[in-house]
């Protein structure tokens, strides 16, 4: 049976492992990433802004016309509009990544719980492969927060989706913002939930270590007489 304090620590650490993964499930199924605000002019010289907010799978668009009856608001399917171009490849390797992110917090989380109730004696389902996990599930948020953000600012997303959904009305687009969602700034609490996973089991470490080294000073300061007896 594992002690007290190993218990403790790999329990915590099973909780931010596991908040890891709700957090990276609401990621994946909110659409509230990023808001794109684009100046445009019609066929018929009438200004006004679009709206389109979106995120991996979903998004809305709506119309602000300076002038005359703007379409009604539009739903969409962001991978089902798009065309095979390098904005639906960047934006589908954001979703591997994120459900790559999904499978390696589940394994974090068995791992912590598993080692809070037993004592593994195979390397692979200890501490180790809590450290590898958490590493690279940190790795794959990191790298889709970047190409999601160059597909969006550098790949011009938010434009060509929007080109896409009026493209009836020969819209002449002009500057774009892009204001971010509380859902992209979820995956930051995310990279600190494996953070402090990683910290716990790496204090644990050092507490385990420092506890055998104690265990051995008795037997070194032991008289060698008193060994061979």
């Amino acid at each position: 049976m594992p002690t007290i304090q190993k218990t403790l620590m790999f329990a915590m650490g099973f909780v931010t492992s596991l908040a890891s993964f709700a957090t990276v499930c609401a990621v994946l199924g909110l659409p509230e990433w990023v808001t794109g605000k684009i100046e445009f002019r019609d066929s018929s010289f009438t200004n006004g802004t679009i709206l389109v907010t979106y995120g991996l799978f979903r998004g809305m668009s709506t119309q602000e016309l300076n002038s005359g009856l703007a379409e009604s608001d539009l739903v969409f399917e962001v991978l089902k509009i798009l065309p095979n171009s390098s904005r639906k490849s960047l934006h589908s390797v954001v979703i591997v990544l994120l459900f790559l992110s999904l499978f390696t917090s589940l394994l974090s989380s068995g791992l912590t719980f598993f080692n809070s109730i037993s004592n593994p004696y195979q390397t692979w389902l200890g501490p180790t492969s809590i450290f590898v996990w958490n590493g690279l599930n940190m790795a794959f948020v990191l790298v889709a927060m970047i190409l999601f953000v160059v597909n969006t600012q550098a790949n011009g997303l938010s434009v060509a989706l929007s080109s896409l959904l009026y493209s009836s009305q020969g819209n002449i687009y002009g500057s774009t913002t892009h204001i971010y969602g509380y859902v992209f700034w979820l995956m930051i609490p995310i990279l600190l939930f494996n953070s402090i996973t990683i910290l716990l089991i790496t204090v644990y470490q050092n507490l385990r270590y420092h506890r055998k080294q104690e265990h051995r000073k008795p037997m070194e300061n032991a008289p060698k007489d008193g060994i061979l007896f």
